[in-house]
């Protein structure tokens, strides 16, 4: 039976894994990994195109997060592993399953390494014109492979200090940002609603705009799934997914929806600087506060690098457990001193192998690559929804003291996040801009999945 199979294997993560990370880096890594380089960076695509209404599109691929958060702890919770969903797809469906959403979201992660990367060294060599992109892309890399090599406590405390700057900068920025509003910051007036029905009212560009505002924030909340991977290696992974999980939903209205409500009551939402310089640089420069604009470059910074050591860690966890579930080359399953480092290795190199293809093919292969990690996340959205449909059921019938953390109103809920995710799906495929990621994906898991299939019969005729 799969869910034998998968049980197996858990303990054996459990065994072969370190227990470095406290509870103070799960509590941090799950506090900052909600705020990532696609809030600070990639919100101002999407307050151009929806304006003000881009409260409305957070709040609702917010709840759809705070869903797909919930399903999934309740399964971490159950079943700790460092495989997560992927571990969870397996037990509900067979090793296919494990197989397709764990390789996809590999490739999706050493993909982003590599994109934080070149993001980051954009931030360094404007501040140092002259050297090279590449040479600080290779740094950082060098960086975050050899922390996520020595030992996870290091990945830990990375993560835990990342985490606090982030959280203490966009604390700051809302508290600042809400004394604008009301009027008590020195030298600014109240906007009041001026600038929320103002230039085109509160749907400026429409349906339209408030859509691809919605695709533009579902894909910001990438990175939740992280403390769920690095649970498995703390003394109590149990607690540190519900604690994790019970939070998530008021991280996400203060950091993401918080942070929109003031961006755009404060600042035009058709000024040009909220793309050009990022939609808190802007904000920041509109307050006149002097500067700021550095300090919060130097935040995205962080957010960045970040970003990277989260993924280069994810990447070889996930890795590492599909090894050891039979899934993948046993080289990547070895460990030592408690650390997957051949797979750490692995997804580092994959990584600057997407920077070398951004500068080598950068019309073709590396935007072939882009097209194809674009949907990835909806994909492990609806394996985590499917899978916690079949394994509640199970745990409910076989072992219910380990539903340590409920989804709410089941099945109730988990089947309305699932009709969210299709809405999301038609969603982009009515967008020309959307419509060939959300093909490449597809292709690529419908590849995915085939291989795993294939995989599952061979060890099937073995055994």
């Amino acid at each position: 039976m799969p869910s034998t199979t998968t049980e197996t294997s858990a303990q054996q993560d459990g065994a072969s894994l370190s227990h470095g990370l406290k509870q103070r880096h799960l509590s941090m890594i799950a506090l900052g990994g909600v705020i990532g380089a696609g809030l600070f960076v990639g919100s101002g695509a999407g307050i151009a195109a929806a304006g003000p209404s881009i409260v409305v599109a957070y709040t609702l691929s917010g709840l759809l997060v705070m869903l797909v958060m919930r399903m999934l702890g309740e399964m971490s919770a159950a079943y700790p592993s460092s495989g997560s969903f992927s571990a969870h797809a397996e037990r509900a469906f067979g090793p296919w399953a494990g197989f397709t959403v764990g390789w996809a979201f590999w490739v999706l992660l050493c993909t982003a390494v590599g994109l934080e990367g070149i993001g980051a060294a954009k931030i360094v060599t404007g501040w140092l014109p002259g050297t090279p992109e590449w040479a600080w892309v290779a740094l950082f890399m060098v960086v975050f492979c050899g922390t996520n090599l020595a030992a996870v406590k290091n990945f830990g405390e990375f993560e835990f200090w990342f985490a606090a700057l982030k959280i203490g900068a966009i604390s700051l920025f809302l508290v600042l940002g809400v004394l604008a509003i009301v009027g008590v910051l020195p030298g600014t007036d109240a906007p009041g609603t001026a600038n929320l029905t103002g230039e085109g009212g509160f749907l400026p560009n429409g349906g339209e705009g408030l859509v691809v505002g919605l695709l533009a924030s579902v894909f910001a909340y990438g990175g939740l799934e992280t403390v769920t991977i690095a649970a498995a290696e703390s003394p109590d992974p149990v607690r540190g997914v519900a604690s994790a999980v019970r939070t998530a939903m008021w991280r996400i209205a203060l950091f993401y929806i918080g942070s929109m409500a003031v961006i755009v009551t404060l600042v035009p939402w058709d000024a040009k600087e909220i793309v050009e310089k990022g939609p808190y640089i802007a904000t920041l420069d509109h307050l006149g506060i002097p500067g700021a604009g550095q300090v919060m470059n130097v935040v995205i910074l962080v957010a960045l690098l970040s970003a990277m050591n989260a993924n280069v860690y994810g990447a070889s966890r996930i890795a590492y457990s599909l090894v050891a579930r039979g899934q993948g080359p046993k080289v990547l399953g070895r460990v030592s001193g408690g650390v997957p480092r051949v797979a750490v290795l692995a997804s580092s190199v994959f990584g600057f192998g997407c920077v070398v293809l951004s500068y080598w093919r950068p019309d073709d292969v590396f935007s072939w690559l882009l097209n194809m990690i674009g949907a990835v996340i909806l994909v492990v959205w609806i394996f985590i929804a499917v899978s916690q449909l079949r394994l509640r059921a199970r745990l409910e019938r076989e072992a219910p003291e380990q539903l340590a953390v409920r989804m709410w109103a089941f099945p109730v809920l988990t089947w309305v996040a699932l009709a969210g995710m299709a809405a999301v799906f038609v969603l982009m495929a009515r967008e020309p801009d959307t419509r060939v990621q959300l093909y490449s994906t597809g292709g690529m898991t419908a590849v995915m999945a085939a291989a795993g299939y294939g995989w599952q019969r061979v060890r099937t005729a073995r055994a």
